[in-house]
């Protein structure tokens, strides 16, 4: 892939979405004559007659440029959805106080024509760990629900610089998955359970399981999460919205709850990949304020027959079940038919991969959450975390485990040559699983599923996923892009694809073509409650054996209740709060998501009883 700028790509990208955007706003106005400045509906918020759902940064900017849109009236609507939706499924724990202040002091700069870049004024959630000033930043932890760190996260110093109005936090797996044995995603002890806005009693996947329920509700136009090992590309797939896992290094993780530094970062979801791209520019600390006469753009463009030409390499992982591997079939027929050349592919090395990630991970949380602690209130290292859990019921509602912590707390050194040679053989070959597969098929990308349909929350059993697809790229430290790919009946399944070190930009366009082909994004209907004709699916994990899904998905889907709830009527979610879910080879970590569960049972000596989770 030839390599450009994020500047030039984001340019070209944004005149890419202008360029259907005055057809799309005259649709809309003619869909709600009559209506107010702003209104609600199931699916979709509408504002002077923009679709909020389906509206991209550059088509507000060029309204804010007009003077048909501030960034007053635009969080005024986020801020109004989130009361009415949020109830239903838990996605927000709370808004900023001073999100309208910050909204008016960007239609301020847009007035006097000092507008900082493609953000200003555009509402931003971020996830519970990323360190805010100004509100509690917390992991979703009691032990650190007391005063707000002294200074904000690196990045969201970029974002509050490029003009960001920083709108709240978003609800996340309670220390990023990486607590319990058996944990559900999407549960913390500060918030609650996260639920999945297509079917309530569903779960969201992954650590940053509140951001990407949001963004999928329209709760807000980007939200910022992390990823150890999965949490922004399956929760992306499973809310049927768009994640980016940058390339290690590129955003700061300074003043970002850690799992690990080797494989933690900090990446958006949005609803589109535009919107993701300039989320991107905006963390990694590229100017992508210029969105005209940029090198490259008639190249970068992603236009009808874009597709044509590449090659990419199909990772089916059939363990994921029929119904999954027939949509990847359907996808990978559809990627054909717009010219690409679709190779099937297995990277090599992942069952040595799943033996070695997840010890190596407990030795790297155990120094850096060590060092993070001791900046906080609180407890001051990780013996004083367990301590403070064993002490505190409503730390132990949903469940009461920490073997993670406790093997963390027992896990060699950093410093320790076993450890050393362990991430060592993780870099090397996750790295050359990649690069081996995609030299040997001459590809542009490798591409997956990013998830199953999502399981049924319980907090008795725990998360219910074997994920294999986002581990060579977080091992490795190399990009990812989950975009919408389907529905196994109304569950989203998203498409992951990875490209080499630092290709950021190119498997952005990728992304984006692949999204305008697929088109397969629809809003979420906020359905009660499904069922599946098919029971007992067994999931078989990529490295060994990996537990059975006790409640797969896979099938047709027949719906229990076919009404769907009104973003303003009477929440008939699920009644019980305790819904929740636990990841069996997938997690959120601080920065990720999921790390084989089961192999932790196998590597590390867990009880009989602890199945893998997620980080």
């Amino acid at each position: 892939m030839k390599k450009r700028s994020v500047a030039s790509l984001t340019a070209a990208l944004a005149v890419a979405a202008l360029l259907s955007a005055g057809v799309q706003e005259q649709r809309a106005v003619a869909a709600e004559p009559g209506a107010d400045r702003s209104s609600s509906r199931a699916g979709s918020v509408f504002l002077g007659g923009v679709d909020l759902d389906t509206a991209t940064i550059p088509e507000l900017q060029a309204r804010m440029k007009r003077g048909r849109l501030t960034s007053s009236e635009l969080t005024q609507a986020y801020l109004r959805r989130i009361k009415a939706v949020d109830p239903k499924i838990n996605a927000v724990l709370r808004t900023n106080p001073t999100a309208l202040s910050q909204a008016a002091a960007s239609d301020v700069r847009h007035r006097v024509g000092k507008v900082r870049g493609p953000l200003d004024g555009i509402p931003v959630l971020l996830k519970d760990n990323v360190n805010t000033r100004d509100m509690p930043t917390t992991a979703g932890s009691l032990a650190l629900a007391g005063s707000p760190p002294d200074t904000d996260a690196e990045l969201v110093g970029k974002l509050r610089a490029a003009g960001a109005v920083i709108l709240g936090k978003a609800n996340m797996s309670e220390w990023a998955n990486f607590r319990a044995a058996k944990p559900t995603s999407g549960w913390s002890a500060v918030g609650g359970q996260t639920h999945n806005p297509y079917v309530l009693d569903r779960n969201p996947c992954g650590s940053s399981s509140g951001s990407a329920a949001a963004v999928a509700a329209s709760l807000t136009q980007v939200a910022i999460s992390t990823e150890t090992d999965g949490s922004i590309v399956c929760p992306a797939g499973m809310n049927g919205v768009v994640g980016h896992k940058p390339s290690l290094g590129l955003v700061s993780q300074a003043g970002v709850v850690p799992i690990s530094a080797e494989q933690d970062t900090a990446g958006p979801l949005a609803r589109n990949v535009v919107d993701t791209a300039i989320a991107f520019s905006v963390l990694s600390g590229r100017d992508a304020a210029d969105t005209g006469g940029a090198p490259g753009l008639t190249e970068a463009l992603p236009r009808p027959g874009s597709l044509r030409g590449k090659r990419i390499g199909l990772w089916r992982l059939p363990s994921l079940g029929a119904d999954v591997d027939a949509l990847m079939t359907r996808t990978a027929a559809r990627l054909r038919a717009a010219g690409a050349q679709v190779v099937e592919v297995t990277p090599p090395y992942q069952d040595r991969l799943a033996e070695l990630e997840f010890p190596a991970l407990l030795s790297e949380f155990h120094r850096d959450v060590h060092a993070y602690l001791a900046s906080r209130d609180g407890p001051r290292d990780l013996a004083g975390l367990i301590q403070f859990n064993r002490t505190h019921p409503a730390e132990q509602t949903c469940f009461a485990g920490q073997e993670l912590f406790e093997q963390a707390l027992a896990a060699p050194s950093t410093t320790d040559p076993r450890y050393r040679a362990m991430r060592a053989e993780l870099r090397d070959l996750s790295r050359r699983s990649i690069d081996e597969t995609m030299a040997a098929h001459g590809l542009d990308a490798i591409a997956s599923p990013a998830n199953p349909p999502a399981w049924t929350t319980d907090c008795a059993r725990g998360d219910n996923d074997v994920i294999p697809s986002s581990t060579p790229a977080a091992v490795a430290g190399y990009p990812s892009l989950s975009v919408p790919a389907g529905f196994v009946g109304e569950l989203p399944v998203g498409l992951l694809l990875m490209a080499g070190d630092h290709q950021d930009d190119d498997l952005l366009s990728l992304g984006a073509a692949v999204e305008q082909r697929l088109d397969a994004r629809r809003a979420p209907r906020y359905l009660p409650s499904v069922t599946s004709h098919t029971t007992g699916q067994g999931l078989a994990g990529g490295a060994g054996s990996r537990a059975n899904r006790a409640d797969p998905v896979g099938g047709e889907m027949e719906l229990v209740r076919q009404t769907a709830i009104g973003a303003e009527g009477r929440d008939e979610g699920p009644a019980s709060a305790q819904l929740v879910h636990s990841a069996v080879r997938g997690r959120s970590a601080a920065g990720g998501d999921r790390v084989p569960q089961l192999q932790a049972a196998r590597v590390v000596r867990v009880d009989d009883d602890v199945a893998p989770r997620a980080l």
